[in-house]
C-alpha cells in the first residue's frame, strides 16, 4: 500500500497542486486555517487515489513495463557481448542451427498454408518465444563452454598441485621443531596458504567438471532443437509442438542454474524469461 500512496503523492500534477495550495495558504493571512485544510485535502486525495484498484493496476503495469525494458536492455547487452566474444567457428555453429530451424519453419508454414504468400500467414504463427528461448540457452551454453575453456587454459592444475605439495612439505618439516611465537606464525601462514591452494584446486576441478557437463548439454540441446524443428514439419499440431518445447525448456532448468552459478567465468547476468527473437531475424550480430 505504501508504494501506491507514494506514487500518488509524487505525481507531478499532484505535487504542483499541493505546493501551490501550501503557497496560497501561507500568503492568505489565515495560515492557521488554510494549512490544515490543504493538508486534509491532500491526505484525502492521496488516500482515495492510492487505494483505488484501477490506479494500483496502473502502477503495477508501469513497474512491469520498466522491468521488461531493463530486462530487454540487459539481454541485448549480453547478446552483443557473446556474439563479439565467441570464435567464428562457434558462432557459425549457432548460425547453422538457427538457420536450420528457420528453414524447417518455413517449410512447415508452407505446408500448413499452401498457395498463400508469406504476408498472408497468420500473425500467431510467428509467436516463437519457446523455441527462441531454447536457442538463447543454446547460445549462452556455447559462450559458457568458451569461457570455461579459456579459464582452464589460463590456470595450471599441475602448478597448483605442485604448490600444495611444497606447502605440505614445509609443514612436515616444522613437525618436531621447538614451538615458539615465531614458529606459530610461520605455521599459520603456511596453513592459510595451503588452504587457499586447495580451494584453488577444488575450483579448477569444479570448472573442469562443469566444462564437460556444458559440452554434453550443448550436444543434447542441439539435438532437441533439431528434433523440434523437424517435428513442426511432420506434425501440424501447434499445441503438441508447444508442449514439447515447454517440456524441453523445463528439462533445462538445472542447466540454467549451472550457468547462473558460473557467472565468475562468464560475467553474464542471470538468465531471465526474455530472449532475442532469433527466428525473426536473418542473422545474429557478429564482430
Amino acid at each position: 500500500m505504501t508504494k501506491y500512496l507514494k506514487v500518488a503523492f509524487l505525481n507531478h500534477w499532484n505535487l504542483l497542486a499541493f505546493l501551490g495550495g501550501l503557497g496560497f495558504a501561507l500568503i492568505s493571512g489565515r495560515a492557521d486555517v488554510a494549512l490544515p485544510l490543504v493538508l486534509a485535502a491532500e491526505a484525502g486525495y492521496v488516500g482515495l487515489l492510492g487505494t483505488h484498484p484501477k490506479f494500483q493496476k496502473y502502477v503495477d503495469a508501469q513497474e512491469a513495463k520498466e522491468a521488461r525494458t531493463l530486462g530487454e536492455e540487459s539481454m541485448q547487452r549480453a547478446l552483443r557481448h557473446i556474439t563479439r566474444s565467441l570464435p567464428r567457428e562457434t558462432l557459425e555453429r549457432f548460425e547453422t542451427l538457427r538457420n536450420r530451424c528457420h528453414e524447417l519453419r518455413q517449410i512447415a508454414l508452407e505446408l500448413k498454408h499452401p498457395g498463400k504468400e508469406r504476408s498472408e500467414w497468420p500473425l500467431e504463427d510467428f509467436q516463437l518465444a519457446g523455441l527462441d528461448r531454447l536457442l538463447w540457452i543454446y547460445l549462452r551454453l556455447l559462450y559458457t563452454q568458451f569461457a570455461l575453456k579459456r579459464f582452464l587454459s589460463k590456470t595450471s592444475e599441475q602448478a597448483i598441485r605442485g604448490d600444495i605439495e611444497k606447502l605440505e612439505g614445509r609443514i612436515a618439516n616444522l613437525e618436531g621443531k621447538q614451538e615458539g611465537l615465531r614458529s606459530d606464525r610461520i605455521r599459520r601462514t603456511i596453513e592459510d596458504n595451503l588452504a587457499t591452494s586447495r580451494a584453488r584446486l577444488e575450483n579448477w576441478e569444479k570448472a573442469r567438471d562443469n566444462h564437460q557437463l556444458v559440452e554434453l548439454e550443448i550436444d543434447r540441446l542441439e539435438n532437441k532443437i533439431r528434433s523440434l524443428s523437424e517435428m513442426a514439419v511432420n506434425r501440424q499440431e501447434p499445441e503438441f509442438i508447444s508442449s514439447q518445447v515447454d517440456q524441453v525448456a523445463s528439462s533445462m532448468m538445472e542447466t540454467e542454474r549451472t550457468m547462473n552459478e558460473l557467472q565468475f567465468a562468464t560475467g553474464l547476468d542471470r538468465l531471465d524469461e526474455q530472449s532475442p527473437q532469433f527466428l525473426q531475424q536473418r542473422a545474429v550480430e557478429s564482430q
